[in-house]
């Protein structure tokens, strides 16, 4: 899922009444995202003594509504349950075993029956793999040796020129990267949460880690004068939707602030991922000056 244009390039005012209007009224309510009345806004901000102008107010009004109306009626139904998930990780693991499929599989962090594979990376990296494979063979290009990806990266992701003089470092690892660490152009984090019981400060430290990323993406992007494209994965349905609306919301603000490129929610990655690998092989490769 990509920004709606029509909310993005906003100014630091726009992304303040924004955050304090949630803050204060609340991002939810009997189980939705809430909507906001202007009138009702006006006055919750008038006991806080603080004014805001009509042509603001219509504005911020219209993408909390929007907001409101994407994640209700669209980004919960995206989300899968750990069942849902592990059915679509082993059909799609079976044509990894079939074609003989090289990218990894790591297991999730939990122990005793709980212990499996990561079902959500695991489904990422199947994807990417199995569509880099058909643009290889369409193409007339050697799998991994023409093309290929990170899909597990152990190093920072840094930007070198043709002289190989490094022109930046990010700071934290991520999760996968194309065509890898070294000068990408997009690199991707994944956040699955099926076995979580509480919305913990975890998961909150990792919203917050993501936009400070997208800061410090941008600032190499602009370095490097080329474009990064900074991917957002989540999904667990009890996780993100029960327990972690207002966090949803959150993320889609950042998604609007141009502090990631793209979210993808739960099964989205079905049919929205190879459709954001086919515009990343067709873009250019900006080496750095």
């Amino acid at each position: 899922m990509e920004a709606n244009s029509a909310f993005t390039n906003k100014s630091t005012q726009f992304w303040g009444y924004v955050r304090l209007i949630s803050e204060k009224m609340g991002y939810s309510a009997k189980g939705e995202i809430k909507k906001h009345d202007s009138s009702q806004i006006i006055k919750k901000l008038k006991s806080l003594e603080i004014e805001i102008t009509q042509d603001i107010l219509e504005d911020v009004v219209s993408y909390l509504n929007y907001r409101a109306d994407l994640l209700n009626n669209q980004v919960q139904y995206f989300f899968m349950d750990v069942n849902l998930a592990r059915r679509t990780f082993h059909k799609l693991n079976k044509m990894y075993v079939e074609n003989n499929f090289t990218c990894s599989l790591p297991w999730n962090k939990q122990s005793g029956e709980k212990k499996d594979f990561a079902y959500y990376t695991g489904i990422i990296n199947i994807l990417t793999e199995a569509y880099l494979r058909a643009y290889s063979t369409s193409e007339g290009l050697v799998y991994g040796k023409d093309i290929s990806f990170d899909n597990d990266p152990r190093s920072l992701t840094y930007l070198k020129d043709n002289d190989n003089v490094l022109h930046g470092t990010l700071s934290r690892r991520f999760d996968g990267a194309y065509p890898s660490t070294i000068n990408p152009k997009a690199i991707w984090e994944i956040k699955e949460y099926y076995y979580t019981t509480t919305f913990g400060s975890r998961i909150a430290d990792g919203v917050y880690e993501t936009q400070l990323d997208g800061f410090e993406i941008n600032q190499l992007s602009h370095v490097a004068q080329g474009d990064i494209k900074h991917i957002y994965f989540i999904d667990a349905y009890q996780t993100w939707w029960v327990q972690g609306k207002s966090y949803l919301c959150r993320i889609i603000d950042m998604l609007h602030m141009g502090l990631v490129d793209e979210v993808i929610f739960g099964k989205e990655v079905l049919e929205r991922w190879k459709i954001v690998l086919d515009k990343l092989i067709h873009s250019k490769t900006v080496t750095p000056n």
